[in-house]
């Protein structure tokens, strides 16, 4: 899982941890601050991969993208099928915009 600073809580981390899941997120400057000054019983800073955060801004500009249409941004279709379907119109219509040169 890969989330931003508001989910940085210990008690996040922890249950988490607890269920096996892989959490990849920075951690606020303000728990930094209290771990440091407890000292060695502040123990270890918590793991993070900057390269794995990375990734997680390509997420979040494919779902501004995606809110540009406005049947997905008010979810007018009710029913699943019909919410796919322009999903899936959507991601057609914003990867024939793309530029060609960008693709690999």
């Amino acid at each position: 899982m890969v989330a931003d600073k508001a989910y940085s809580h210990p008690s996040t981390r922890r249950a988490l941890r607890s269920r096996g899941i892989a959490f990849t997120c920075p951690e606020k400057s303000d728990q930094t601050a209290r771990r440091k000054a407890k000292g060695s019983a502040g123990g270890r800073p918590p793991a993070f991969d900057q390269d794995i955060y990375a990734g997680r801004n390509v997420v979040e500009r494919c779902f501004a993208r995606l809110k540009q249409f406005r049947a997905l941004a008010t979810r007018y279709a009710k029913r699943a099928a019909y919410f796919r379907t322009a999903l899936i119109l959507a991601a057609i219509v914003l990867w024939l915009r793309e530029d060609p040169q960008d693709r690999p």
